[in-house]
């Protein structure tokens, strides 16, 4: 189906999702609450506390703090980026478990300015990180090189 909206042309196509609906695991949860002090690597210290808690499945619900270090790769990038100032985390989310994840950010500087990509090492707590984590209790994540992408993409399994 072609469509014509605001002067760009866009063709609809069907794409069958990876798992229907029918078939998408669910699972009980159990939650968790983290506050991070200056200095802190943002996503050090979430991938340390997975870790500790030997979490298989586990996400970001959400979390508010600030940054003095954002590290950010952009989309379709193979290195991050650093950016040093003063930055809100404006958003935070992502898949992940003790070895490892997929974590986006976006940070907003003084004049309401964003940017946002992979959360990288690097990203340096200024005042807090107030965040709250999911656990999936009855999954295990992995990641899978994709043959279609030929990324490490998430698979989900049940324990």
């Amino acid at each position: 189906m072609n469509l014509f909206l605001a002067g760009v042309a866009a063709t609809l196509v069907s794409i069958a999702p990876a798992v229907s609906a029918a078939d998408a695991p669910a699972s009980a949860t159990r939650s968790y609450v983290l506050r991070l002090r200056p200095g802190q690597d943002l996503k050090q210290e979430i991938l340390r506390f997975a870790k500790a808690r030997d979490l298989k499945a586990a996400a970001i619900v959400t979390c508010v703090g600030s940054l003095t270090r954002a590290v950010i790769r952009y989309a379709d990038q193979k290195d991050g980026v650093a950016l040093d100032g003063r930055f809100e985390i404006v958003s935070l989310v992502g898949a992940f478990t003790g070895d490892g994840g997929h974590l986006h950010i976006a940070v907003s500087d003084k004049d309401g300015r964003t940017v946002g990509g992979h959360l990288m090492d690097g990203s340096t707590v200024y005042t807090t990180a107030e965040i709250v984590i999911t656990e999936l209790v009855g999954l295990r994540f992995t990641r899978e090189k994709d043959a279609q992408t030929t990324y490490d993409e998430l698979v989900v399994r049940a324990r």
